[in-house]
């Protein structure tokens, strides 16, 4: 490509881009009559390909021009939306930022920033476009939730960097910053799962129920519907359905889990996770035939977005299972690992499984990360199940446990065939 073609080519993306905007925009406005529009397709394009032409001037008079062409249109554009605000008082000033960023665009495009202009342009329309929705979820928000979110920030974006990531105590086996990534990891799992709920709603009740809240917890998920299980025991083959949901859900979470640790180990779980989610899923697939009257409303057993006691108690566990692992990885070897991993499993999968991905970028051969995994979920399963049978009742038993034992023996299988 030539040097004028290229030039062509760099005032055409800023030309496009300013259309882009300029097709939102004026799509927004499209009812306003002739003349009514601040600014439309025309207009943006035209602001667009005026950023790209300005950092040609510039190149040759100096930077200067660009700055003075900016401040002209910000001129421009500030002296319309004063009189608009006169006539329609509106004060929104959205369209005046857009129309800067505009100029903006089309001046990274002709400086060489083609990917970085396109991608920008196209964040801002969306969130041009998608005004009410946004609007609808500010206006939803509630204060535990927003409080929740500050929190979040405040242990992800503040205090995370500035942890040490080395190791102490015993075998140099706690990292806090490893610690308190994986309690970040957790919690964020927890956030999202919430707000899929909130925002899915509660379709049919308990799919929402046992996917998104097997997202956030199985285990707390298995232990809200025994209880109304317990209360309403004609409900067990619904609430057998939300309980298997958010068993399945969590063998593709500590697939996730995993590999956000250690991408490594993707392939080589991948078999024993997609063996035991489909065994668990497949019953409760066969089960939803009793939700086609669509009369079933179930309350996700999540109340906080942000539940940042339990995530500090997950902390602490993490920190005493990274000890052990270690300690009984130097006493026994590798195997001592699964011992640790089975007793992990009574209480949360999560943990260990951070733990062993973990260590599995060191010293500790992955295939027992993967198999203290899988033997970690498989305990926790007999655990679900007896909550389900004891809290709920024998019927709603009968319809989990089958499925988990099965998935257990999936699972266990797989490990000895396709790991090791």
């Amino acid at each position: 490509m030539t040097g004028a073609q290229q030039v062509y080519y760099h005032l055409g993306v800023a030309l496009a881009l300013g259309l882009l905007i300029g097709v939102e925009r004026g799509w927004r406005e499209r009812a306003a009559a002739e003349g009514g529009r601040i600014a439309g397709i025309r207009t943006y394009g035209l602001i667009g390909l005026l950023g790209g032409l300005s950092v040609l001037l510039a190149e040759r008079l100096g930077n200067l021009v660009l700055g003075l062409a900016f401040l002209g249109l910000a001129g421009v554009l500030v002296t319309v939306y004063v009189v608009n605000l006169q006539r329609r008082n509106d004060v929104g000033i959205t369209s005046l930022i857009a129309g800067l960023l505009t100029f903006v665009f089309g001046a990274l495009a002709v400086m060489g920033e083609v990917a970085v202009a396109a991608a920008a342009a196209v964040v801002t329309t969306l969130l041009l476009d998608y005004k009410a929705l946004l609007h609808r979820w500010v206006s939803e928000l509630q204060d535990v939730e927003l409080h929740a979110g500050l929190k979040l920030l405040l242990i992800s974006v503040v205090l995370l960097p500035i942890l040490p990531n080395r190791g102490y105590g015993p075998w140099q086996a706690l990292n806090p910053y490893v610690i308190w990534w994986m309690v970040v990891l957790i919690a964020l799992i927890s956030f999202v799962g919430y707000f899929a709920v909130k925002f899915g709603g509660t379709r049919k009740g308990i799919i929402s129920t046992g996917l998104f809240g097997g997202l956030a917890s199985s285990t707390a998920t298995t232990l809200h519907l025994s209880r109304l299980n317990r209360r309403d025991p004609a409900m067990a083959p619904v609430l057998g359905t939300g309980i298997l949901l958010a068993c399945g859900t969590m063998y593709p979470r500590m697939l996730l889990v995993a590999t956000v640790v250690n991408p490594s180990l993707f392939s080589s779980m991948l078999v024993p996770a997609v063996i035991m989610a489909v065994v668990v899923y497949g019953p409760a697939l066969f089960y939803l035939r009793w939700l086609e009257s669509g009369e079933v409303e179930l309350q996700a057993p999540l109340r906080n977005p942000l539940e940042l006691g339990p995530a500090i108690s997950f902390g602490l566990l993490l920190a005493l299972v990274m000890l052990l692992s270690k300690a009984l990885r130097v006493w026994f070897g590798n195997e001592g690992v699964l011992v640790v991993a089975a007793a992990s499993g009574v209480a949360d999968v999560d943990a260990i499984t951070l733990s062993l991905s973990h260590m599995s970028q060191g010293t500790l051969d992955p295939h027992f990360a993967i198999a203290g995994a899988v033997v970690a979920a498989s305990v926790n399963n007999l655990v679900k199940g007896g909550m389900a049978a004891v809290i709920g009742g024998r019927r709603i038993g009968m319809y989990v446990c089958l499925p988990l034992l099965a998935s257990i023996a999936g699972g266990l299988l797989a490990v000895w065939l396709f790991v090791f």
